[in-house]
C-alpha cells in the first residue's frame, strides 16, 4: 500500500508544509501496495514490479493514520515530574513587586493531621538518608514515589543532591538513576524560582498541537459514525466520496477544509445537503410562553401606554389655577414616572423560558463512541472562582461550606479547578481553606456514594425533611452519622481558628522576645537592659511567619501592603479514576472515586500607591493565575456565601455553551436564590421580580445582565475578543455600513487566530505581537489564549455546527504542575502587572464602578456577544442576603451608586455600538437611569401632605374624567402584574413586596446614590462602599435575629420624615374638614388616599423600626397616640362642649360655590361677623306667622345679640340658611352684579360689619323659605 501521510496544519508545525513524501512500494496480487525499504529494493533490483512514484491518499473515516502524538500522550509522566508536582503542592509560593519569587516547603499547613494524598502538607514515609528528617513524596494514592527500582526511600531534596553531587547514583543500590530529568528544573528551597523558558515551543502550544493532531482522525471517524447511525450499515467509500466531493490522489483541490468543517460565511460548507439534514439532538430547547398569556400581556402594555399618554395630555390641558405650584410639581413627577415605566416595560415584550437535556450531554461527551472508545469525559475544563475579602464580615465557615459544595460538584474531577481569592490576605482564611480541604476527603466521596443533595454540609444537616428518603444503600445511616460527627468537629476547629492562631502567635512571639533578650545579654554586659520591642507577627502552623496580613499590622504585612501568595491546597487529580481502600478512609469507598478537584489559594499582591480596584481587580488576578495553572475555557464566578445547591448546575450551564451556536455565548447567568430570609420577606430580599421577570424577559433579547455571582463565563469573552462570525451577526445598524473585503493576510491566518478578533475591522485579527500591550508581558498567558479558545468550542458532531472542535479533543490528560509554572502565576498577580495594559479597560472585569458586574456584561453585549438565562428545576446556587434593614439599604445603595456611575461614564447605553439590539439598549439605559427616579419620588411622596396642609389638590376637582383615568391606569397595572405572575411563576405577595421596597429604596438609598454620584462627577470625590456582612448561622435561638436589630443610618432620615409628615397631614386634614363650615370631603379623600398609598408602601420600613418580637414596639405607642387624637377630634365634632364654641379669631375660610356652567368662585368671609342685608324684610313681613316670636323665645334668641358665622351654623336650620345664601350669590352671578379682579397693590379691602339682630337674621332666612314654598305652589 502506498505510504500514507496526513499533513499537519501550519499551526501545528509552526512552518509551511514540505514536499510530498516519496516512498518505494510493491503491488501485491490483491492490488494493494506494500512499503519496502531501500535495502529490500536493492536486493531485488531486477524486479519489474518496483517503481518510484508518489501517491497521497487522503484520510477517510475508516482509513486514519496514526500520529506520533497519539503514542506520546498515553505514556505516563516520569517519576521526576510527579515528584516535582508533589513538591509544588506542598510549597507556599510568595513574591511580587521588587521581590523574588520563593517557594516555602511547608511541613504542615494546619495543626490537625492531613490524610488525603492530594492535600498540601501530606506526610509520607521518612527519608532513609541518615540525618535527614524529610518526608518522601507520595502519589495520588498516598504511596511513596521512589525514583529507583530498589525502592530506596528518599525525599526530594536528597534526590536533588544525589543527582547534582553524586553523579545520579542511588544511595541505596549504588546504581545510576534511570531518570534524572528533575535536575534540569530543580531549585533549592528558599531560592528564587526561574520562570518558564521562552525559547522553543511552550507548554500551551504543545498542548494545542497535541489536541489537534491527535484528533484530526477523530473528525473523519465522527462522520463515519453519524452515517452508520443513519444507514445502519458499514461505511460506503463511494457514497462518502460523492457526499464530500473527495477524490483519491495527490493534489485534491476541493478537499473539505479541516475535515469538512469550515468557517466561511456562505451556506455552502462543502457538504452535501443530505448530510446537513441528519437528525441532530440539541442540548437545549426554548419553551415558548402560551399565547393566551403573552398576547394579552403585550396588548395591555400598548393600552397602558396610550392611556398614560392621554392622561398626561389631559393633565397638562387642565391645570389647577388655585394651586398651580402643586399641579406643576405633580405633572413633572408623573411624566418622569411614565418615562421610567416605559424603560422598564419595553424590554419585557419577548420573555422566554429555556430547558436543558442532561442525558444528551452525557451521551455526547461521556459515552464510548468510535471517536472516544474509552468513554472518557470530553467536556471542557471549568475554573471556579470564589472571592472573599474580610473574614470578620464573611465568616470562614461560610466560605468553607461553599468550597466543599464546589469540590463535590457533579462534574469530571480532572476538569474542575477551584480558586479562592483572599483579598484580605488573612491567615484565618488560609487555614480555614486547609481545614475544608482536609474534611473534603470524607465529605466528597460520601456525597458521590449516596448522591447527596445539597452538597453544602451546613445546609444538608440542617434540612427539615427526612434525610433517609430515596436512600437505598444499607450503610447510609452509619455513614451519615459518622460524617455528621466529623462535620461537628470540623465546625469546632473552624470556629476555634481565631483563638488558635492568636495563642500560637503569642507563644512564638514570646519565644522570639526571649531569644532577643538572650542575644542582647550576650553582647551587652553589666548594663541596664531596656525592654525589647519585637514585632507581633502572625505565625503559621509550621512555625514560620505568615507572608500576608498580620493581626497586628506591620510594614509589608497589612491589609493593603503584603506579598502575593499562592498555595496549591489540593494538587491536580490523576487522569484515571481512583477508588478508595479499606485503609484510606473510615467509610467504605471501594466503589467511589475519591479524587478531589484542584484547589488553589490566591492572595494577590497589594502595595501602597497602587489602585487595586476592589473585587474587579481580584477577579482579574484570578483570571491570569488560572490561565497559567489550569486554563479552563470556562469560568464560574461565585461569592463566598453563594454555594452550589444543585450538583449538576455546571452541567446545566455547559449544555448552552456546547450547543449549536454556543460559541457566541459570553456567559450563562443563573438566578440568585437566597436562604435565611424571613418568611414574610419584609425587605424583598428574594428579589424575585427582577430574577424571574426582568431577567427572563432580557433572555428573549440579547441576554440577561451579569449580576456578579452565579455566572458561567467563556474565558475568551472575558479577554475582550469579539464573538466568532461577528460579521454575520451584526446589529440593527450594520446595514448602513458596507463591509470591507477580507484581506489576503487574514484569509491565510491560522485557524485559531481567525477565531479570535478584537475590533470591527477585518484586519483586526489576533496579532500575537500586540498582545503584550493588551495582556501584559507574560508569554505563558498569551500562549494559553488560543488553547482556551479551541477547548471552548462546541462539539463538531454535525456539519451544521460552525467553529466546532473535533470529538475526543479534550480527552488528553492535564499537564503536571511545576515550580516555574507557579512562579509565573505569582508574577501575573503582582500589583504592577496591569500597568500599561488593557486589563480593566477592555480585558477582564471592567474597572471604574462599584458595580463592575453590570459594566462587564454590558461591554460583552456591546461587542455583539449573547448571554443566556438558565433557570433550573432545582435551584442551581443559593446564598445569603442581609435581612437587617440597615445592611439591606447599604446593599441597595452600592447597586444604585454603581448605576449612577454607569450613567455618567462611557458605559452609558446611549453610547452603545450598533451591535447591541435596541431593546437591550433600553434595558441597559434603565439600569443607569433608575436611581434618578428617587428625586421625583421624594417630591411625589410629600405632595399628599402638602395638599392636606394647603387645602388644595393636584387637580381642581375630583371629576369623572380624572377618576376614570386613575381607575384605568390602576387596573391595567394590576392586570399586567397578574399576567407577569402567570408567565414568570412568582406570586402576588412577592410582587407587592417588590413594589413596597421600590419606594423604600427610592426614598432612601437611591437618593443618596444620586448625591454621591454627582459628587464624584462634579467634585471628583471617590465612592467607598461597605462590605455586606454574611451571617454564619450560629444563632440557633432565633434564625432571624438580624431582622430585629436597629442600626441607625442617615439613609433612614428621608423615609421617616415622609411618614411623620403624612401622618400629621392626615390629622390636620381631618381637623380642617370636620371644623369647616362647608366640608370639602372630596379634597380630603384625595389627599388622604395618596397619603395612605405612601404609608402602605413604607409599612415594612416602619415595621423595621419596631424591634424584636415579644416586646412592646415603639410604633404601637405612635399609632396609639395618633388614634387617640383622631377619636378626640371626632368626639369634639359630634358632641362639642358647652359654653363658648368659637374657634379662632379672624380666620379665613375658603369654600367652593357651584354655579351654572361649571364655574367656581371663592366666597371669602374675612371678618368674624357676617353682614346680612335687611332691605327686603318688610316685603314679606306679613307672611311671618305669629308663632315665630314664641319659637324665638324657645330657642333662646336675644334680640340684640350679635351672631357670628359659626354660631349660625350650629342651629338646626343652618342648612336652609346656607341654601338661601347660595341662591343669593347665584342670582348675583347670573345678573353680573360683580366682577372678580385681582386686588391692586397698596389697596386695603373694606371689611364688613354685622347689621341687624339674631331675630332679623332668623326672619330673613324664614321669609326666603316662605317665598320658595309660595313659588312652588303657584
Amino acid at each position: 500500500m502506498a505510504g500514507r501521510s496526513s499533513r499537519p496544519s501550519d499551526s501545528q508545525l509552526g512552518r509551511g508544509s514540505g514536499p510530498p513524501t516519496v516512498t518505494f512500494s510493491r503491488r501485491t496480487s490483491s492490488g494493494r501496495y506494500v512499503n519496502l525499504s531501500r535495502d529490500s529494493l536493492d536486493s531485488d533490483i531486477n524486479s519489474i514490479e518496483f517503481a518510484e512514484y508518489t501517491v497521497h491518499i487522503p484520510p477517510t473515516p475508516d482509513n486514519q493514520p496514526m500520529d506520533p502524538a497519539m503514542s506520546m500522550r498515553i505514556e505516563p509522566p516520569p517519576i521526576s515530574q510527579r515528584v516535582e508536582e508533589q513538591y509544588v503542592s506542598s510549597s507556599l509560593f510568595t513574591g511580587g513587586f521588587n521581590s523574588v519569587t520563593r517557594a516555602h516547603l511547608m511541613d504542615k499547613v494546619i495543626e490537625s493531621e492531613t490524610n488525603h494524598p492530594q492535600m498540601a502538607g501530606t506526610k509520607g514515609s521518612s527519608c532513609a538518608i541518615q540525618g535527614c528528617d524529610g518526608k518522601v513524596m507520595s502519589d495520588e494514592r498516598g504511596q511513596d514515589i521512589l525514583p529507583c527500582e530498589c525502592d530506596f526511600k528518599i525525599c526530594r531534596d536528597c534526590f536533588v543532591d544525589a543527582v547534582k553531587t553524586g553523579d545520579g547514583i542511588c544511595p541505596g543500590c549504588k546504581e545510576p538513576y534511570k531518570n534524572t530529568d528533575l535536575s534540569a528544573n530543580a531549585v533549592e528551597p528558599g531560592q528564587p524560582l526561574p520562570l518558564p523558558p521562552t525559547g522553543g515551543m511552550s507548554k500551551m502550544e504543545r498542548r494545542l498541537s497535541l489536541m489537534k493532531s491527535a484528533n484530526r482522525s477523530a473528525v473523519m471517524r465522527s462522520q463515519s459514525a453519524l452515517m452508520r447511525s443513519q444507514t445502519g450499515v458499514d461505511f460506503d467509500h463511494n457514497r462518502w466520496l460523492f457526499e464530500t466531493k473527495g477524490t483519491y490522489g495527490y493534489g485534491n483541490a476541493i478537499w473539505p477544509k479541516d475535515g469538512g468543517f469550515t468557517d466561511d460565511k456562505s451556506d455552502e460548507s462543502g457538504e452535501h445537503p443530505e448530510l446537513l439534514s441528519k437528525p441532530w439532538r440539541p442540548l437545549t430547547r426554548k419553551l415558548k410562553i402560551p399565547a393566551a398569556v403573552l398576547s394579552p400581556y403585550r396588548l395591555l402594555i400598548f393600552v397602558r401606554m396610550a392611556v398614560l399618554g392621554l392622561f398626561l395630555a389631559w393633565r397638562i390641558r387642565h391645570p389647577n389655577d388655585d394651586a398651580r405650584w402643586l399641579w406643576l410639581m405633580s405633572i413633572i413627577c408623573e411624566i418622569w414616572f411614565a418615562f421610567s415605566w416605559l424603560l422598564d416595560q419595553l424590554p419585557k415584550f419577548f420573555p422566554v423560558n429555556r430547558a436543558t437535556d442532561l442525558n444528551v450531554l452525557k451521551e455526547k461527551f461521556e459515552t464510548p463512541t468510535p471517536t472516544n472508545p474509552t468513554g472518557k469525559s470530553d467536556l471542557p475544563g471549568v475554573d471556579v472562582f470564589v472571592s472573599t475579602a474580610d473574614p470578620e464580615k464573611e465568616p470562614p465557615l461560610v466560605t468553607a461550606n461553599t468550597i466543599l459544595s464546589i469540590l463535590a460538584a457533579d462534574y469530571p474531577v480532572e476538569k474542575l479547578s477551584c480558586y479562592v481569592s483572599d483579598d484580605g490576605g488573612a491567615l484565618l482564611t488560609f487555614e480555614a481553606m486547609a481545614e475544608a480541604a482536609s474534611f473534603a476527603n470524607l465529605w466528597v466521596p460520601f456525597c458521590r456514594k449516596h448522591e447527596i443533595e445539597p452538597r453544602n454540609p451546613e445546609t444538608y444537616f440542617s434540612l427539615k425533611k427526612d434525610p433517609f428518603k430515596n436512600k437505598v444503600r444499607p450503610d447510609f445511616v452509619k455513614d451519615r452519622r459518622r460524617v455528621k460527627r466529623e462535620y461537628d468537629e470540623f465546625k469546632v476547629r473552624i470556629n476555634g481558628l481565631p483563638d488558635s492562631i492568636r495563642r500560637r502567635s503569642d507563644a512564638y512571639n514570646a519565644r522570639e522576645e526571649i531569644k532577643a533578650m538572650k542575644l542582647r545579654r550576650q553582647t551587652v554586659e553589666d548594663e541596664p537592659l531596656e525592654p525589647i520591642k519585637v514585632s507581633k507577627a502572625t505565625w503559621m502552623a509550621d512555625g514560620t511567619h505568615w507572608p500576608g496580613t498580620w493581626t497586628v499590622s506591620a510594614p509589608e504585612h497589612s491589609r493593603g501592603d503584603h506579598a502575593g501568595i499562592i498555595q496549591v491546597m489540593l494538587k491536580p487529580p490523576s487522569d484515571e479514576p481512583l477508588h478508595g481502600t479499606a485503609d484510606s478512609s473510615p467509610l467504605d469507598f471501594s466503589e467511589v472515586d475519591i479524587r478531589l478537584p484542584m484547589l488553589v489559594y490566591v492572595s494577590r499582591e497589594k502595595r501602597p500607591g497602587y489602585d487595586h480596584n476592589k473585587k474587579a481587580g481580584a477577579m482579574n488576578a484570578l483570571v491570569r493565575a488560572s490561565a497559567i495553572m489550569s486554563n479552563g475555557p470556562f469560568i464560574l464566578n461565585l461569592d463566598c456565601d453563594h454555594y452550589i445547591y444543585n450538583s449538576q448546575a455546571i452541567r446545566e450551564g455547559m449544555c448552552f455553551m456546547m450547543d449549536r451556536g454556543g460559541d457566541r455565548l459570553c456567559y450563562v447567568q443563573f438566578p440568585q436564590r437566597f436562604e435565611g430570609i424571613d418568611p414574610s420577606d419584609r425587605y424583598a430580599n428574594h428579589n424575585t421580580v427582577f430574577f424571574d421577570v426582568n431577567m427572563r424577559a432580557l433572555d428573549g433579547l440579547q441576554g440577561p445582565v451579569y449580576v456578579g455571582t452565579g455566572c458561567l463565563f467563556r474565558r475568551t469573552a472575558l479577554y475582550g475578543f469579539d464573538p466568532p462570525r461577528s460579521k454575520e451577526h451584526s446589529g440593527c445598524c450594520s446595514c448602513c455600513f458596507a463591509r470591507r473585503k477580507k484581506s489576503a493576510s487574514v484569509s491565510s491566518a491560522p485557524e485559531e487566530h481567525r477565531a479570535l478578533r478584537m475590533g470591527d475591522g477585518d484586519d483586526d485579527e489576533m496579532n500575537p505581537s500586540l498582545f503584550s500591550k493588551r495582556f501584559g508581558n507574560s508569554s505563558f498567558l498569551i500562549d494559553s489564549i488560543p488553547v482556551a479558545e479551541f477547548q471552548g468550542r462546541p462539539l463538531a458532531d454535525h456539519p451544521a455546527v460552525k467553529n466546532g472542535r473535533p470529538p475526543g479533543a479534550l480527552t488528553l490528560p492535564r499537564e503536571l504542575l511545576d515550580a516555574s509554572t507557579v512562579a509565573e502565576a505569582i508574577s501575573v498577580i503582582s500589583c504592577w502587572y496591569e500597568d500599561k495594559t488593557e486589563w480593566g479597560n477592555r480585558v477582564g472585569w471592567i474597572y471604574g464602578s462599584v458595580t463592575e458586574d453590570v459594566v462587564t456584561g454590558y461591554r460583552m453585549h456591546n461587542r455583539g456577544w449573547k448571554s443566556v438565562y438558565c433557570v433550573t428545576k432545582r435551584d442551581a446556587f443559593r446564598g445569603t442576603a442581609p435581612i437587617n434593614l440597615t445592611d439591606r439599604l447599604h446593599q441597595v445603595l452600592r447597586w444604585a451608586t454603581g448605576s449612577v456611575e454607569i450613567f455618567f461614564s462611557r458605559n452609558n447605553a446611549l453610547l452603545a455600538s450598533p451591535k447591541m439590539k435596541l431593546l437591550q439598549r433600553v434595558a441597559y439605559l434603565n439600569v443607569g437611569i433608575y436611581p434618578f427616579t428617587s428625586l421625583f419620588l421624594i417630591v411625589y411622596c410629600f405632595l399628599p401632605a402638602l395638599s392636606l396642609f394647603s387645602g388644595q389638590f393636584i387637580v381642581k376637582t375630583l371629576n369623572v374624567t380624572f377618576l376614570t383615568y386613575l381607575l384605568v391606569i390602576t387596573l391595567t397595572l394590576c392586570a399586567l402584574a397578574v399576567l407577569e405572575i402567570k408567565w414568570s411563576g412568582i406570586n402576588l405577595e412577592e410582587w407587592w413586596r417588590n413594589e413596597q421596597f421600590w419606594l423604600i429604596g427610592g426614598t432612601s438609598a437611591h437618593l443618596a446614590a444620586v448625591l454621591q454620584g454627582l459628587l464624584k462627577v462634579i467634585a471628583g470625590i471617590e465612592i467607598s462602599f461597605t462590605l455586606t456582612s454574611k451571617s454564619a448561622g450560629d444563632d440557633n435561638d432565633d434564625d432571624f435575629a438580624d431582622l430585629y436589630l436597629i442600626k441607625w443610618s442617615s439613609l433612614m432620615i428621608p423615609p421617616i420624615t415622609i411618614m411623620i409628615t403624612n401622618l400629621i397631614a392626615i390629622a390636620v386634614g381631618f381637623s380642617r374638614t370636620i371644623y369647616s363650615t362647608i366640608p370639602q370631603w372630596s379634597r380630603l379623600l384625595g389627599g388622604v388616599f395618596f397619603s395612605f398609598w405612601v404609608l402602605a408602601h413604607l409599612y415594612p420600613f416602619a415595621k423595621g423600626l419596631m424591634g424584636r418580637r415579644g416586646r412592646t414596639p415603639t410604633i404601637v405607642f405612635v399609632w396609639s397616640g395618633l388614634i387617640a387624637i383622631t377619636i378626640s377630634l371626632l368626639w369634639v365634632a359630634i358632641s362639642p362642649p358647652s359654653g363658648n364654641t368659637q374657634i379662632g379669631e379672624n380666620a379665613r375660610f375658603f369654600e367652593d360655590v357651584g354655579f351654572v356652567g361649571g364655574d367656581n368662585v371663592k366666597d371669602i368671609i374675612e371678618e368674624e361677623y357676617v353682614d346680612i342685608p335687611m332691605d327686603t324684610i318688610d316685603i314679606v313681613q306679613d307672611f311671618v306667622p305669629n308663632s315665630v316670636d314664641e319659637h324665638e323665645v324657645d330657642i333662646g334668641m336675644i334680640e340684640d345679640d350679635h351672631i357670628n358665622f359659626h354660631q349660625a351654623m350650629e342651629y338646626s336650620n343652618s342648612e336652609k340658611w346656607i341654601d338661601v345664601i347660595n341662591e343669593e350669590i347665584k342670582s348675583m352671578k347670573d345678573n353680573d352684579v360683580w366682577e372678580l379682579v385681582q386686588l391692586p397693590q397698596g389697596v386695603k379691602p373694606i371689611g364688613c360689619k354685622p347689621k341687624g339682630t339674631q331675630k332679623a337674621m332668623w326672619r330673613e332666612t324664614l321669609y326666603k323659605e316662605i317665598q320658595k314654598n309660595m313659588v312652588r305652589k303657584l
